[in-house]
């Protein structure tokens, strides 16, 4: 893939065979980030585990102390007392029946975040196939099949992000905007590496931390010393 000139010069800035200190990296991603609009900062964990075993995934939800500077679009499949419960707390759409019949019939998504009340469950299990390989399937782990309807749109609201390993054993998470400047950043990025870090699974064996990237949109990646983080 041709590189531009932008990620050439941005590319300049950062030595390639040094491990960076979180707070150095931050300072990093907002220099080498080039682009007109305010470029999302995304964190990639590459870990030293084997998702194909059940006993070393590594899978959950945290709030962000800053959020990631994105406006969430919340769908909630709910019924009776928590339709309004949902509703009051900002959810976009709130149902049932009619929603499901949409997403499969209209091919319908836009919405960020599906949540849902654990009775609603048999319901949304009929779009399994549709939203499951799109990551958006509710799970009591994310926090997104609850009781507590209201509060869980509000933390998705507030910045709550789920974070998950993908085929390759890498964790990708935004962790805000260039905008916010390092300090936000920074303690948005310690707060999803200590979640990270505590979900280590008790199988997993070696090094749990193989690499830590950190890049603006547009930028080019920077390695953070992952030792310093343990």
């Amino acid at each position: 893939m041709k590189k531009g000139k932008k990620y050439i010069e941005s590319a300049k800035l950062i030595d390639k065979t040094k491990l960076y200190d979180a707070d150095e990296a931050m300072k990093l991603a907002i220099d080498t980030s080039k682009a007109k609009f305010d470029e999302t900062v995304e964190v990639h964990v590459r870990l030293g585990v084997d998702s194909r075993h059940a006993d070393q995934q590594v899978r959950g939800a945290i709030v962000l102390p800053h959020g990631t500077g994105k406006s969430v679009r919340v769908l909630v499949f709910a019924k009776g007392d928590k339709i309004k419960e949902a509703e009051e707390a900002g959810a976009e759409f709130v149902g049932g029946e009619e929603l499901v019949a949409k997403i499969q019939h209209e091919n319908w998504f836009d919405f960020d975040v599906v949540v849902a009340s654990p009775d609603m469950m048999g319901l949304v299990g009929r779009l399994g196939k549709v939203l499951g390989p799109k990551g958006l399937m509710p799970n009591p782990k994310a926090g997104t099949v609850s009781m507590n309807i209201g509060q869980a749109v509000k933390e998705i609201k507030a910045g709550k992000i789920e974070y998950r390993l993908d085929k390759t054993n890498i964790i990708h998470c935004p962790i805000g905007k260039v905008s916010f400047g390092p300090e936000k950043l920074e303690e948005n990025f310690n707060a999803l590496m200590g979640a990270i870090i505590k979900a280590k699974p008790a199988a997993a064996k070696g090094q749990y931390l193989k690499s830590v990237v950190v890049a603006s949109t547009m930028g080019p990646g920077i390695k953070i010393n992952g030792a310093k983080l343990m």
